[in-house]
């Protein structure tokens, strides 16, 4: 924690200086002593000290001063460290003055010039004032503060990108904070420019693009070789896996990620039935964990980072980013999970961010609070949400289109929905509109059973309607399904069968693809993005984690 502040404010340089002397000479090595040559000077430190997000402890401030005095000084102070200690400097003739202030302004003390010795008329009521100060201070929160809107995607972006980053930050929104709205008058942004992003050294971004505060904050975004052993396209479970096998068994091994590691898995709210967590997990401790296992075997980890383009110059396979930068290897594995699949209504997509949000959005938990919350969706994710938000929202309740959910989530989960008071499953029905002008204000709710439709009042709706892969960059050169998944293996279409082998067109190898081996050797594809994959986080650990040994056996047969 930083050292809290005595600030001491005095126009007459020599007096300023024996004062800052004093102080710095008892309380230096506690507190900073800053000190400032006039009321106006004073609040402009006092409100950079703000931004900084730094405790004043006490305000030491001469009363006669041209143009602001002392109590002048002490009355605008008092509206951002109201917790400080505040005492007067005065000469003799300023005595009722100062006896006035204590009742005005709540000054707590006045101590009369000169001070000397320090140590009898100068230190005891400094010592007082500040063990007061110290019996009610409790310290500030260290970390960005984010300061927005609850209803801008800009600043939903931002606290979703922090969140699933597992960066400590504090949310405060402009329209209830008091605090939010001094901070940014302080930092001079207009409501129109929010969010406002924070940092502990001081320094703020207004609207800010995520890759400007992945920089600020330090994350990775570009590679430190131009070429790796085995480069990994996702950072979720499948790709963090293939990290940390690839790495722990000698590759120089890079992972890409594109928003945060753990992909769609990290925004879960509670995985129940990964083994070896009898009491289930968050998305965010997995993420958490399969991370550092992956850094303590040296692999580098990018991101937020995009891969736009892929081509193949034998024996190497070159990847481009999203800054036009290309990197290469000897194997590639695909590891690029999936996004949630967007849902075609009328009104959806201009309030996305606003009220709408596609996944658990973690990050909108606590704002939910005593409120109604909708969720889409009837498989484990959608589940798995509605009992997170459950903890928080006064109702949630499943739009499900189906007869019920025995068709797509697991059974545990349907009994914990089922003993959940606050959740109610509504079957056979779907949303068909979203209404709201600047923010979602209510949705119209059709059973296709009764044939009813229903407008109901919501400001939170969450949609998990399956997903899709984000593949278009590969268009050309790996062979994918028509929806777009990877496909690998014996799922390969065949351009040739001779010698009782499976080989797709083009392929010159005598051998048939691995595995998990797309129709170009040396790319391979693990996870949800595979063609026929099992949707869940052990299945894509587990073909992550034997994927390496089909990049080994490559690698020994290429001569890498």
């Amino acid at each position: 924690m930083a050292k809290p502040v005595i600030l001491t404010v005095d126009d007459d340089p020599e007096v300023l200086q024996a004062v800052a002397r004093d102080l710095r000479q008892q309380y230096g090595d506690r507190f900073r002593i800053i000190r400032a040559d006039s009321g106006a000077a004073a609040i402009k430190t006092i409100q950079q000290i703000k931004l900084r997000n730094e405790p004043v402890a006490l305000f030491l401030v001469d009363q006669r001063m041209p143009q602001m005095n002392g109590v002048e000084f002490l009355e605008q102070a008092l509206e951002i460290f109201p917790d400080a200690k505040r005492a007067l400097l005065t000469a003799y003739a300023d005595t009722d003055a100062a006896i006035r202030a204590i009742n005005s302004t709540q000054i707590d003390y006045y101590l009369l010039k000169p001070w000397d010795p320090p140590e009898e008329r100068l230190y005891p009521v400094l010592n007082d004032l500040l063990d007061d100060w110290f019996a009610s201070f409790r310290p500030t929160f260290e970390g960005i503060r984010v300061i927005g809107n609850r209803w801008s995607p800009q600043s939903h972006d931002m606290k979703d990108f922090l969140a699933r980053n597992q960066i400590p930050y504090q949310w405060l929104d402009i329209e209830l904070s008091e605090e939010a709205q001094k901070l940014a008058t302080f930092a001079n942004c207009d409501r129109l420019s929010l969010p406002l992003v924070l940092f502990n050294d001081g320094s703020s971004l207004v609207q800010p693009s995520i890759a400007q505060v992945a920089e600020k904050i330090g994350l990775r975004t570009q590679a430190e070789k131009p070429f790796y052993d085995l480069i990994i396209v996702g950072g979720g479970p499948a790709g963090l896996a293939a990290a940390v096998y690839g790495a722990s068994e000698g590759l120089h091994t890079v992972m890409i990620e594109r928003e945060a590691p753990g992909g769609q898995a990290g925004t879960s709210s509670r995985i129940e039935n990964y083994l070896g967590f009898p009491s289930g997990l968050s998305g965010d401790d997995l993420a958490r964990r399969a991370v550092t296992q992956a850094r303590r075997f040296g692999v580098e980890i990018l991101s937020p980072q995009e891969v736009t383009a892929m081509r193949v110059e034998d024996p190497y396979r070159f990847i481009t980013l999203s800054n036009g930068s290309e990197i290469s290897c000897h194997a590639l594995i695909l590891a690029l999970g999936v996004s949630w699949r967007r849902l075609d209504v009328p009104g959806l997509d201009r309030l996305t961010g606003a009220g709408v949000y596609y996944g658990a959005a973690q990050t909108e938990a606590l704002t939910c609070q005593g409120e109604d919350v909708y969720i889409i969706g009837g498989a484990n994710s959608a589940g798995q949400a509605a009992m997170y938000f459950s903890k928080y929202a006064r109702q949630v309740t499943m739009l499900v289109r189906g007869e019920s959910l025995t068709k797509s989530m697991s059974q545990y989960l349907i009994e914990q929905i089922a003993e959940t008071p606050n959740i109610t499953v509504q079957t056979h029905s779907s949303v068909v509109e979203a209404k709201g002008e600047t923010s979602l204000e209510a949705i119209v709710i059709e059973n296709a059973i009764a044939g009813e439709i229903e407008t109901v009042p919501a400001t939170s709706l969450f949609i998990f309607i399956g997903a899709v892969p984000r593949t278009e960059w590969l268009d050309g050169v790996v062979e994918r399904d028509e929806r777009g998944f990877v496909i690998t293996g014996p799922d390969l279409p065949s351009g040739a069968r001779r010698a009782g082998t499976h080989r797709p067109k083009g392929w010159r190898l005598d051998r048939s693809p691995y595995l998990l081996e797309t129709n170009i050797p040396g790319v391979f594809a693990v996870g949800d993005v595979r063609h026929g994959s099992i949707k869940r986080v052990a299945s894509g650990v587990g073909e992550g984690s034997i994927c390496v040994q089909f990049v080994h056996q490559y690698l020994a047969n290429v001569g890498a």
